[in-house]
Parts: C-alpha cells; structure tokens; sequence
C-alpha cells in the first residue's frame, strides 16, 4: 500500500512505495497539454523532458483559457441548458421590458398624427392610328412614355396650378413629398397617390393632380394632322375619401415595440450570464480545473448567525450531511493513501474556509478518535473566535519556543484546537519555518487527522508551504462570489511550488426549493433537523467543555 513516510528535515514529504503495493493510477488533472499525477511531480504529456519553467508557463495559459471557456475538453462553452437557465433566472426583467417595450410602440402610436391615402387611376392612349398596324405602333409610343409622364407628376408644372387651384399653403416642392406616381407593368394607366392628415384633402389633392397632368401631357404631346393632341389621358377613376388610416399602424408598432424590449432584456441576460465569471455550479468549475469536487455546502437561512457551526446546531440538516459527504470523500480520496494532514484554504478571503475547516473537523470526529483542527491562519485568525475558546496562547508562541504544544491545544466538543495565538509580526517566516514542519509531523503521529485553516492563497503566500507539507490541499470556493480568473490563479500558486490540492469544495450553493433534510438523532427515534434550530448537545453526541455556549456556526466567514 502506498503511503507517506516520515518527513525529512526540509519539511517536504516524499511519496514511497511500500513493499507489496500495487500501484493505482491517480486521477489526472488535465490542463491544456500538461497532465498532473496527483501528489508526483508534473509531466508534461508529449515531453518529459519539457523544462519546468515553460510546463508552468504552459498550465497556466490553459488554464487561463479554460477560464475564458475556449477549451472544449473543459466544458469551456455554454450549452443550451444554460442559455435557458439564464433567460429563466431574469424572467421578471424579461417580461417587464416586454412589458414597457409594447407600452412604448402603443405610446409612439397613439402620439403620431394620422394619416390617409387617396389613389386616383388615370387612362393614357394614343388619338390616331386608323389601321391596325398603326394601332400597335400608337399603344408602343404610348408605353415608352408611360413612365415619364408618371415622373411628370412630381414636377412643379403639374403640382403649381394644383395649389393655385386649391388654394394651398405649401410649395412643389414640399407637394411633391406627398404625391406619388406609378405605371403598373405592361399597362398604360397610371395611378396618383396622396398622403394627407386630412382624409377630404388627401382626395382632392389626388384628383387635382390628375386634371393637371392630363392637360400638362396633352399640352407637350406632339400633335396630329388636325391638330390635336396625339395623346389623351383620360381619369377612370376618382379619388374617394378614405374612411381609415393607413398608419401608424398600432397593432404593427406595438408588437414591434414588444418584441424590441424582449430582445434587449434577452441580450442583457445572456451578455451578462458570458460576462460573469463567477462560479456557480459544477460547470463553472469544471472550466478551471478537473480537480475532484469533494462537496457543495448548500446556503444557509438569514434568520441563523453568520458565526453558526452547523455540525452543532443542526448535526441532522442538510448541510452537516454536505459536511460529513466531504469528510467521506477525502478519507476516500485514494484508498492506497490515508490522508494525515489536510490543509483548507481558499483563493481569497470571505469564502467560508475556516468554518468548513471546524465544521470538517467536526464531521471527520463521528469517525476518527482523535482529530487535531490547528489555525495556521496567522493574519486574521477565526478558529478562536467561532468556537469561542480562549486563543492568545497557540501555534505562534509555539513556532516561537515560548510555549508547549500540549500546553496550548484546547480540547472542543470532541476535537482538539490549536488555536493561532497571537498575531506575530513574521507569519510567513513562522509558517515556512522548519519549526512548523517538525510541528506537523509531530500531529500526524500522535493524531489520526489533522485539518488546518490557513491563510487565501492570493492575498498572501503563507499557504503555499503547508500544500507541501501535508498530504494536500481543500481548495473552498464560494458559489456567486469567486471568479475563475482567481480560482485558477489561486491553483497556479499551488502548482508553482510543486504543492498538492487534493479537491474541491464549493460552498454557498443554492439548494433546491424541494429538498428537505431528515436525519435518525441517538435512541431510534426519527427527527427532522431544520437548519437553523438549535440542536441538543447531547443529541449529537458532544459535550461543551464548562464555561462556554454553544455557539453556532454556518458555511459563511472567512
């Protein structure tokens, strides 16, 4: 069975082969064309010789393009599913821009003057041609100019005597914008139209314009042997008043009005669902990493504390079984590898590490006897704080020689606490010191498990050191909070310094609405544990130590 033996004194584990073992491939994180075995050194998949520096270059421009989801292996695209997520997410903004959209045609609508149209129809033919063959010749003169004489209506020697007749208030040239023309193919006749305000205005525009035409045509046509004009332009049928509008067409306006804002809420809603990097789901996450998703810590209710420990409170809800799923996924990680010595961490700050780290300490105690939670998070320690437990005295006077390791370790509902102590000027130096690794080793022996919270990954480096001194890494990443750009920076780190990240967890995650917890409390009797309500001590099978309350806890913090 494979496994780890004893730390040298540079601090850093080696991996060793027991006699006997057989040897099972570990999970590969594939990142671009770099494939790491967990807890070996990274190989590059088409060169072993590859130097270190340009493999780390590699992994981190394809992680950085897993980011931007342009990696298909990675699931880097949207799929279908997803597009619709986000449409049903923004549902409320879609239907009140549909909304306003349809008000806004309706309004735009209702504000524009109406308007009319008057079509009159006009007759032209030729006035000689006694046999046939000079008949088709005067219908083929006459086709060739039907289409000037069309033009003809639109110029100011038609429209002039049309406002001198009418007495209107306006130019040719204004006219003309409201008057049109047109030949229908193969035909001699030629239909005038008219827009108006004015229904009776529109008519007898459209008339007038035709009287005007026919004598300007008959007045410029070539003449006949007795003189007349040899064409005629005869009106076959009169302009009418029209009884409705033609426009604004306010069904036509309001549908368009709708359909706009529907798009725009919809271009909102998905621009905005490709723009956002954050990390909601298994998705998201499977974007930056291929690394095991130990388990999702489901929200908690706003009407429990933000300091909440859900493994005391509610140890029969929803999200003590989401922390004892994790626990049994990291003792099962690799079964021809126990985990000692696990360190969580997070990218930055907020992500609710140091309450996974008590509330896993916690659930890995209903199976080991004896379970070490240390808080190596020596800038802004919470370990104290959240249990409430005295925490002047801890790692930092120890890693200084000022004080006993047995001395300081506090004994916590069924667990032991290495709380921080007080803040030292050198955490980095402390962490990465020589001290802190015999200290680790010390724990692991006389410990089954030992979890420790320490410092994001980002802010400072005083996490790096402990990913190799220990059997790995949980990464704990909030749900709607951490971007991938930082989740993937915060693997690079890790990477960087050859460390180890043995999974996932994501935290802050929506629970369905039909999800309810149940749980079996000692003594056979079924119980539901809400989230929330406070649980008996006794029921979970812990003790406080005298003097302090039991305090809650919940998956939010730092």
């Amino acid at each position: 069975m494979t496994g780890f033996q004893d730390r040298p004194k540079d601090g850093f584990h080696q991996p060793v082969s027991r006699p006997g073992a057989v040897a099972l491939p570990l999970p590969k994180l594939r990142y671009g064309s770099v494939t790491r075995l967990v807890g070996h050194q990274m190989q590059d998949e088409k060169s072993s010789a590859c130097p270190f520096r340009e493999m780390y270059a590699n992994t981190a421009a394809s992680r950085i393009l897993l980011a931007m989801g342009t990696q298909g292996e990675a699931g880097g695209r949207m799929d279908f599913s997803e597009y619709l997520g986000a449409l049903k997410r923004c549902w409320v903004l879609l239907f009140v821009l549909t909304l306003l959209g349809g008000a806004a045609g309706f309004g735009y609508a209702r504000s524009t003057p109406p308007m009319y149209k008057a079509s009159s129809s006009i007759f032209v033919s030729t006035q000689r041609g006694a046999t046939p063959s000079e008949l088709v010749q005067g219908s083929t003169y006459t086709q060739n100019l039907i289409q000037s004489y069309a033009e003809l209506a639109r110029l100011p020697s038609v429209l002039e005597p049309v406002i001198l007749r009418l007495r209107l208030t306006t130019t040719p040239e204004l006219l003309a914008d409201s008057v049109a023309a047109s030949a229908p193919l193969n035909t001699v006749l030629i239909e005038i139209t008219v827009t108006d305000s004015s229904p009776e205005q529109a008519a007898l525009i459209a008339n007038a314009v035709t009287d005007s035409l026919a004598s300007t045509v008959q007045g410029i046509s070539p003449k006949t042997a007795a003189g007349t004009p040899a064409v005629a332009m005869q009106q076959v049928a009169e302009a009418q008043a029209p009884k409705f509008p033609f426009a604004p067409n306010t069904k036509l306006l309001t549908l368009t009005g709708a359909v706009i804002g529907l798009v725009l809420a919809a271009i909102y809603a998905l621009g905005g669902e490709l723009l956002d990097t954050r990390i909601k789901s298994l998705k998201d996450l499977r974007r930056v990493t291929d690394l095991p998703l130990l388990g999702t810590i489901p929200t908690r209710p706003r009407r429990s504390s933000p300091d909440a420990i859900i493994m005391r409170i509610a140890p029969h809800g929803r999200s003590a079984e989401a922390y004892r799923r994790v626990a049994a996924n990291l003792e099962y990680i690799n079964p021809d590898a126990t985990v000692h010595s696990v360190v969580v961490t997070s990218a930055v700050e907020g992500e609710g590490k140091s309450l996974t780290a008590v509330n896993l300490a916690l659930a890995l105690s209903e199976k080991f006897d004896r379970v070490l939670l240390v808080d190596a998070d020596l800038r802004q320690p919470r370990i104290a704080h959240y249990c409430q437990i005295e925490g002047a005295a801890g790692l930092s006077k120890v890693l200084a020689g000022t004080a006993e390791l047995r001395d300081v370790i506090v004994t916590w509902s069924g667990i032991d606490i290495l709380p921080s102590g007080t803040v030292p000027p050198n955490p980095n130096q402390l962490i990465s010191s020589e001290a802190m690794a015999a200290l680790i080793r010390t724990c692991t022996a006389e410990y089954d498990i030992v979890v420790i919270d320490s410092a994001p990954l980002l802010p400072v480096t005083d996490t790096l050191p402990l990913s190799r001194i220990t059997d790995g890494a949980v990464l704990v990443t909030r749900a709607y909070a951490t971007r991938r750009g930082l989740l993937g920076s915060a693997l690079d780190a890790i990477e960087g310094v050859n460390g180890h990240v043995l999974g996932m967890v994501l935290n802050g995650v929506k629970a369905p609405r039909n999800d309810h917890s149940y749980g079996y409390v000692p003594g056979g009797r079924r119980a539901v544990a809400r989230e929330g309500q406070m649980a008996p001590a006794s029921s979970a099978g812990m003790h406080l130590p005298e003097g302090h309350s039991d305090p809650a806890g919940v998956a939010t913090g730092s």
